[in-house]
């Protein structure tokens, strides 16, 4: 089935700057072209992980600061998405629990049609934490999900 016919108009790639961002980021821009999308950058904070990082007070300059931090490092994403020829992009950031925020809030609030996700960080721990975000988005979406596998995947499953 080619994509045209499925024709998305609202794009979500959620983002974790983890290494499978860079692939994740790539697709996602390519089914907003293809389609003439509008694609939306999500990066969820979540603020228990400042707790863990930091101590139990987590003070608001910490919060401010890694807000700030991810807000360049999203409009370095958008630039590189408009650069690509994506015409209309938007960057977010949300506080909160990732699983019912890309599964379920964001695209209730932002029509969402498809959402382009990595299947695995590299790492154990990071394959635990977004493995998990991704099967549990993969399960409870409304909208279709779309997984890119890393290189290092492709590789295994052609062995």
């Amino acid at each position: 089935m080619n994509m045209q016919e499925q024709n998305y108009q609202n794009v979500l790639v959620p983002v974790d700057g983890s290494a499978v961002t860079e692939n994740v980021l790539q697709r996602a821009i390519e089914v907003a072209k293809v389609n003439n999308a509008h694609l939306d950058i999500l990066n969820i904070l979540e603020v228990n992980q400042f707790n863990q990082t930091y101590g139990s007070a987590v003070s608001g300059d910490v919060v401010f600061k890694l807000t700030e931090n991810t807000e360049n490092k999203l409009k370095e994403l958008k630039k590189q998405a408009e650069d690509a020829g994506v015409k209309d992009v938007d960057i977010h950031i949300r506080f909160g629990n990732p699983k019912p925020i890309i599964a379920r809030e964001f695209p209730t609030d932002h029509n969402t049609d498809v959402i382009v996700m990595g299947s695995t960080g590299l790492s154990a721990v990071e394959r635990l934490i977004i493995g998990s975000v991704t099967s549990y988005v993969t399960r409870t979406s409304k909208c279709d999900v779309l997984i890119v596998r890393s290189k290092n995947q492709k590789k295994q499953a052609s062995k």
